[in-house]
């Protein structure tokens, strides 16, 4: 039992990284109809931001490493709103197919970007946050763990109380379900966009800090599987579903971690893409996600 449960928290820990990822997938669909590829580049350019701001701040330190936390969310909002302007936002109203080989350019382009500016050399990340270990009941809970999980619940209740609770969030849902019903009652929809790009690349950036934090080694490939990964998890909860991102993202942590911790540990990844098959088999839509009837 001492096991399961190590197991079992060493699973949320890495599933809280999983869905802070997949929101971001998850939002912009929800809002476009479109998957941002380059999402999980974001949650690399988040790290790097990361690994330097953390080099002007004392290492082991609560508040600097908030501190930097802070700056890789607003540096990684700000290239969510570039990108979104830039590569997105000229296609918008064209062939669904031109925005999705866009997406795939503009992650190969920040890849190829990270690799030319940091170098293709994985760097250690710094222990920003101090770093102690607990023993409760046999379990062993490191401070990083805590960290990831408390942020982790910190932003997802921020971002609830956002979508939900304030003026954008409503026109954020208001564009969502109507684009064009949503302009003539006065929603300027790319403020919105942009505002949506802004979020989930902010919580891109925080998931990478907290990824470097438990796999502390960085390199601009990073965030090829775990963007995979997160967008697996997406899908899985039900794609443009914002508790279903959370959920999938959970989800696909913890059975990843029992599986890493079993003899089938080498095929952990095709096990995570088998469990989404398994699942679409039965709940197409996801499992938080609705069936919607299109019109053609």
């Amino acid at each position: 039992m001492t096991e399961f449960l190590q197991q079992l928290l060493n699973g949320i820990s890495l599933g809280a990284i999983f869905a802070l990822i997949a929101l971001g997938y998850t939002m912009v669909y929800g809002v476009l109809r479109f998957i941002n590829f380059a999402h999980a580049d974001v949650f690399m350019v988040g790290a790097f931001v990361g690994y330097y701001a953390g080099k002007l701040v004392p290492e082991h330190s609560l508040w600097g490493g908030l501190l930097v936390l802070a700056l890789a969310m607003i540096a990684c909002a700000a290239l969510g709103v570039v990108i979104e302007r830039l590569a997105y936002r000229p296609l918008r109203g064209g062939p669904t197919l031109n925005v999705l080989i866009t997406a795939i350019g503009v992650s190969l382009l920040l890849e190829n970007l990270g690799q030319f500016v940091f170098g293709a050399t994985p760097r250690p990340f710094p222990e920003l946050f101090p770093v102690t270990s607990y023993e409760i009941a046999g379990l062993y809970i490191s401070s990083n763990q805590l960290v990831v999980i408390g942020v982790t619940l910190l932003l997802l209740f921020a971002l609830r109380f956002i979508v939900m609770r304030t003026k954008i969030g409503t026109a954020m849902r208001a564009v969502s379900m109507n684009k064009q019903a949503a302009s003539l009652v006065g929603i300027n929809n790319d403020y919105v966009i942009s505002f949506t790009f802004a979020l989930g690349s902010a919580l891109a950036a925080a998931g990478g800090i907290l990824y470097a934090l438990n796999y502390p080694s960085i390199d601009p490939l990073m965030g090829v599987l775990p963007g995979l990964k997160a967008f697996v998890a997406a899908v899985l909860g039900g794609i443009g579903n914002i508790p279903g991102a959370a959920l999938g993202g959970m989800l696909l942590g913890i059975v990843e971690t029992f599986v890493n911790g079993s003899e089938w540990s080498t095929y952990k990844d095709a096990i995570a893409f088998a469990l989404l098959i398994l699942i679409l088999l039965f709940r197409p839509a996801g499992l938080l996600g609705r069936h919607v009837k299109e019109k053609v």
